[in-house]
């Protein structure tokens, strides 16, 4: 049906759901729990592949609807796909566009078919269906897409959520079926992840998860929270999908996050995580350190001679101090905000 996917599980924490594992793709192993630095066109800002692999990074995340606008699916595939387009040659996952069917709700209107899309570059309009979503992350030629999916604002009302909860269903499956056609010609077909909806009603997400996995996707992402939920009921939706999830299939919950949501997250049983949040607050001159939120372009470091974190080995707090942070060096030569 589409590229596999083998993914074993390592190791259970006996007092949590936690798990390790190894999922193993066309472009090397990745090991979980782990995130997923956010590269939206092809590039993580900031950061160059030899960055991002001295940080550890196996796997990171494109966008689909941002690559078909610019510079178009095609021109990535004449270029060698996404891994030379970007010079990256460990595993890419793609995001199929449905988030942006939520941020970009100004510029878009949704039919049954999919979204219809106003690009917010040059106000031309583009059509993205289940369909055409399978079609062009098959053309960028990731490891791992994501069915097109409806993503809620909140709060959303029980009744709108059904009926988005029921299209992102139907959706699913015609992008499968779509995936499987494209392999029986012979395309090379990224493995796909169905996405768990429902807003934030624990129901419709049980019903959701339920009926997905009655289909032979690859692995299972949880879409639609941390959206404006509080953070305590984004963990306990997270709980409850995941034990509904096969235990054999890699779960990856989307745009996620804090540290803090990292571990609780990794302990209700997530493997894959991704978010712009480590390199933007980097840009910006925020770092999570272990102790504590530091940000360091405040002019109260600008004489400040200690590390970043003077509990951290890594490049940037060994070379870099605060004061040189303050002075907006930091940040380029920083792998992220976490240290």
């Amino acid at each position: 049906m589409w590229t596999e996917l083998p993914f074993q599980l390592a190791a259970r924490d006996p007092e949590t759901r936690a798990r390790a594992g190894r999922l193993t793709t066309r472009h090397g192993v990745v090991q979980t729990p782990t995130f997923m630095p956010v590269g939206t066109q092809a590039t993580v800002k900031t950061l160059s592949p030899r960055d991002l692999i001295e940080a550890g990074a196996e796997i990171i995340l494109a966008n689909t609807y941002h690559l078909m606008l610019r510079p178009g699916a095609e021109t990535v595939r004449e270029m060698g796909g996404l891994h030379a387009f970007m010079s990256w040659p460990r595993a890419v996952l793609t995001d199929s566009g449905g988030f942006q069917v939520l941020s970009l709700s100004p510029l878009r209107r949704i039919t049954e078919d999919g979204a219809i899309f106003t690009s917010h570059l040059d106000g031309a309009k583009h059509s993205l269906t289940p369909e055409r979503a399978v079609e062009v992350q098959t053309v960028l030629g990731c490891d791992v897409m994501m069915s097109f999916d409806e993503c809620l604002p909140f709060p959303c009302d029980p009744v709108p959520a059904r009926v988005s909860m029921e299209r992102t269903l139907r959706w699913a499956r015609r992008g499968r079926i779509r995936a499987e056609q494209l392999r029986e010609s012979g395309d090379v077909v990224p493995a796909l992840f169905g996405i768990v909806q429902g807003g934030t009603h624990a129901e419709l997400r049980a019903e959701c998860a339920a009926r997905l996995v009655e289909e032979p996707f690859a692995g299972y992402a949880l879409g639609g929270l941390w959206v404006g939920e509080e953070p305590a009921w984004g963990h306990e939706l997270v709980a409850r999908d995941c034990a509904l999830l096969p235990e054999d299939r890699p779960r990856y919950l989307m745009g996620v996050g804090t540290p803090e949501d990292l571990i609780e997250a990794v302990a209700n049983g997530v493997d894959l995580f991704d978010c712009v949040l480590p390199t933007r607050n980097a840009r910006k001159g925020t770092v999570f350190t272990s102790r504590g939120r530091l940000v360091v372009k405040n002019a109260v470091y600008a004489r400040d001679p200690r590390p970043l974190d003077p509990d951290c080995d890594c490049t940037t707090c060994r070379q870099f101090t605060r004061s040189s942070g303050c002075a907006w060096r930091v940040c380029t030569a920083s792998t992220s905000s976490w240290h």
